[in-house]
């Protein structure tokens, strides 16, 4: 299926490792141009390379903190240099945390502030005038599950990420008179490198191996009973940046094996 995306130009956050690079790699499959950013340098280079040499395309990559605004200017400068604007912004970078609300600082939550929302609004901020005038995009903000169905033991990661889907919401509210959608992919257990380790960590000197404890989580949370696969779960964000999904505008799409408990 041709989904009308060869030779746009989509920017993707924490593109060089787990679901951000299954997400560049789908959308390069696609023949489109990427601009991606992660704080590894070094391996975000590799991977850059490694898909402009597989598919074909450009690939600019640029060692970023999104947390940081100078970092997302400096990012947005060599996007802008290099492509003149994006067509497709893919707000992915973040990660899970682990705390009570006792135990977590001030800085714990600036932090994940920073990442999980503010790093989404200053990067649609900074590249919506270039999208319009390119006749408009697509925005995806990949929040989570833990939007609306918390895990307990994540209170930061939880608000953060509901936070980013609210702001996701009233972003497409305004952007959609430019010819911008933007909606939210909350997705539910998703086999990264996050989750192996932390599987290994917990699972260290115990009988129970790490693959055994990943598949008790997925057996008792999703009914697939499964983890979804990066590269799974990437079809989906690369379907809804495309023109097939002109109509798609301001919603929030679980891909979650059907862990979510209630109707939305």
């Amino acid at each position: 299926m041709d989904l009308g995306l060869k030779d746009k130009v989509a920017l993707v956050t924490g593109g060089s490792v787990g679901i951000g690079l299954a997400v560049a790699e789908a959308f390069a499959r696609e023949g489109v141009h990427l601009a991606l950013c992660a704080r590894d340098e070094a391996r975000l280079r590799s991977v850059g390379a490694r898909i402009a040499d597989e598919h074909g395309v450009e690939v600019l990559t640029v060692g970023a903190d999104v947390s940081r605004a100078e970092d997302v200017g400096r990012f947005c400068d060599a996007v802008e240099a290099r492509f003149g604007g994006v067509d497709v912004l893919v707000n992915n970078a973040g990660t899970g945390s682990a705390e009570t609300f006792m135990d977590a600082s001030d800085t714990k939550w600036q932090h994940y502030w920073d990442l999980h929302v503010m790093a989404a609004i200053r990067l649609a901020r900074r590249l919506q005038p270039g999208m319009t005038a390119r006749g408009g995009g697509a925005i995806i903000h990949n929040a989570s599950i833990c939007a609306t169905q918390p895990l307990y033991y994540e209170p930061v990661y939880n608000v953060t990420k509901a936070a980013l889907a609210m702001a996701s919401k009233c972003m497409a509210h305004e952007f959609i008179a430019h010819g911008i959608r933007v909606n939210t992919i909350n997705l539910g257990l998703v086999l990264t490198p996050d989750w192996v380790e932390t599987a290994k960590t917990l699972t260290e000197g115990t009988p129970t191996t790490w693959e055994e404890h990943l598949e008790a989580i997925a057996r008792d949370s999703a009914p697939i009973g499964r983890f979804a696969s990066p590269e799974e779960v990437a079809h989906f964000f690369v379907f809804l940046a495309s023109p097939l999904a002109s109509y798609c505008v301001g919603s929030s799409y679980y891909v979650d094996g059907g862990w979510l408990r209630v109707v939305n």
